[in-house]
């Protein structure tokens, strides 16, 4: 008896790909390049590290409260009308940034313009749209190439932001920015039909309100909830404060600026390799491992002198971690809760992960503030990590409830 092989990925879904990770590739590339805007900003400004730390953590909890709302439109309405929307309010927050003279301009800029910006044009909205049109046995492989586009903009963007402050300063840097992530909403086309639509038929399913019902009554869902919370955490403080701890330490600020760029070099192959695992191993035990891994790197970190080199080994082998949580956590939402609200449901256990980072990113500059050094809050990450990793043993990687064929 022979079996038929799995079907390929069509033409539409390898575009929709394409499109996807060259929109994260700019959205996330520009957003990890804001850590090195601490420094400066700081210095010119006058405003403390715990200030800028709570502008990036008010940014990063909008672009989490506001992700479910999103992703319910956009799996309704099309992914391509929210990332054209998304787009104009990223580049406005970034121009008024530039343009802002204390910590109320940066808190309206890079706080709530780019935070509720973010939400339109990042994973849960392309991984939405995507998740749609690939068959299962190929999704988490698509989710991480999606994710890995994130990466490789990490990879050019961010030494390109710290040459342009450098050369042009941080403001004029913020602008050219700004001018670059306009190139998302011609992108955005490759998530449309002509009509602006989506270019799937909507899978059947549970509707919005019984389907978020049904989640949050599931223990498994609360569980990959937390351990996304952890994995923000970690992105928020080592992306936001890891190159001021880096000068602080005496090492040259383009250590830090490297050392970014190396997490998204790395994450390029973790990103995919996470996925492609996640599309033949178990989901929840990857996650695990993931996770366990975090708390072993940052240990080793910690404990071996303090060097360039050894920074930069760091930042890689963290890279190789960074964001394989994202193709693997959006493909255990849909195996678990199916598609028709994939983007909404995504968005709602991506609040978990930005409530995180909102605590990464604010406790980071408090902390240090308070204490004159970022020791504790590498200690809390360690223990986060081995928790998130144990949270995730227990997760049911099947329906809670057979689904309806029809709603």
């Amino acid at each position: 008896m022979t079996t038929s092989p799995a079907p390929a990925l069509s033409r539409q879904a390898w575009i929709m790909i394409a499109a996807s990770a060259a929109i994260v590739t700019l959205a996330m590339g520009v957003r990890q390049s804001f850590g090195l805007y601490l420094s400066p900003m700081v210095m010119d400004l006058g405003i403390s590290r715990q200030t800028f730390g709570f502008v990036l953590a008010l940014q990063n909890l909008l672009f989490g409260a506001v992700q479910p709302c999103v992703g319910a439109y956009a799996d309704k309405h099309g992914a391509g009308r929210v990332l054209l929307i998304g787009t104009a309010m990223y580049a406005a927050g970034m121009v008024v940034t530039a343009y802002a003279t204390n910590a109320l301009g940066i808190g309206i800029g890079f706080g709530a313009l780019v935070g509720m910006a973010m939400s339109g044009v990042t994973f849960v909205v392309t991984m939405g749209a995507v998740g749609k049109i690939v068959p299962p046995h190929k999704r988490t492989l698509a989710f991480g190439i999606i994710t890995a586009g994130g990466s490789l903009g990490q990879f050019f963007v961010v030494p390109l932001a710290q040459a342009l402050i450098d050369g042009i300063g941080w403001q004029n840097s913020l602008t050219a920015l700004a001018i670059m992530l306009l190139l998302i909403a011609p992108l955005a086309f490759g998530l449309m039909t002509r009509r602006g639509a989506h270019v799937a038929p909507r899978p059947e399913g549970l509707p919005l309100g019984a389907a978020l019902k049904q989640a949050c009554a599931d223990r498994s869902w609360w569980l990959l909830f937390g351990g996304y919370f952890v994995c923000g955490f970690h992105v928020a403080f080592v992306g936001i404060h890891f190159p001021a701890y880096i000068t602080d330490q005496g090492l040259p600020a383009t250590v830090g600026a490297t050392g970014l760029a190396l997490i998204g070099l790395f994450n390029i192959a973790g990103s995919w390799l996470w996925g492609a695992w996640g599309g033949k191993y178990s989901k929840k035990h990857l996650l695990a491992v993931l996770y366990s891994l975090r708390g072993v790197a940052i240990i080793v970190f910690l404990l071996a002198p303090l060097t360039s080199v050894s920074a930069l080994v760091f930042a890689a082998s963290f890279g190789f971690l960074w964001l394989g949580t994202v193709p693997l956590t959006n493909g255990l939402v849909a195996q678990i809760y199916g598609l028709r609200n994939l983007s909404a449901l995504t968005g709602l256990v991506f609040f978990g992960h930005q409530i995180g980072a909102f605590l990464g990113a604010w406790t980071g500059g408090l902390i240090f503030d308070a204490t004159g050094s970022y020791q504790l809050v590498w200690y809390i990450s360690i223990a986060l990590a081995f928790t998130a990793g144990l949270a995730n043993l227990p997760i049911r990687q099947t329906p809670p409830t057979a689904l309806p064929a029809r709603a």
